[in-house]
């Protein structure tokens, strides 16, 4: 079993912040914990656009504070942000998500991300293998 509090992660490696101060992402479980996926708490500053790409990874993100909008950049269709929305990646869409407010998210990735992924210049997370235990242990 696997227990981890937001407090217990925040300002260790597992707290990520944008260069650019936009977003922070505390990963909660990383594909070094050997469960399949990754979850994140991610907040995203008020005022803020943010272009996003995740070539790599399927994302569902479910918004638990804020409002705010997402536009699908390949059809250019355009969703409201409110608490309780929840999207999904399922295409590797190419989507800005532009904060009203404050928006605090809970964000699960497939394949998990490893913890030290920051989106490059195109907004996408590169695709970083999760390495294997040694034989004998276990990934947690």
């Amino acid at each position: 079993m696997i227990v981890r509090t937001t407090e217990e992660i925040t300002g260790t490696e597992r707290d990520v912040a944008d260069p650019k101060g936009n977003w922070r992402s505390k990963r909660i479980v990383l594909g070094g914990d050997g469960v399949g996926f990754s979850f994140h708490e991610t907040t995203i500053k008020a005022g803020s656009v943010n272009e996003f790409h995740y070539a790599n990874h399927v994302e569902a993100v479910w918004l638990v504070e804020g409002r705010g909008l997402l536009t699908d950049r390949e059809t250019g269709q355009v969703h409201v942000l409110a608490p309780g929305t929840m999207y999904l990646l399922d295409g590797h869409e190419r989507h800005t998500v532009a904060a009203e407010t404050e928006l605090r998210m809970l964000c699960v990735f497939n394949p998990p991300v490893v913890g030290t992924e920051v989106h490059d210049e195109n907004g996408v997370y590169p695709l970083v293998e999760v390495p294997s235990p040694p034989a004998g242990a276990t990934a947690r």
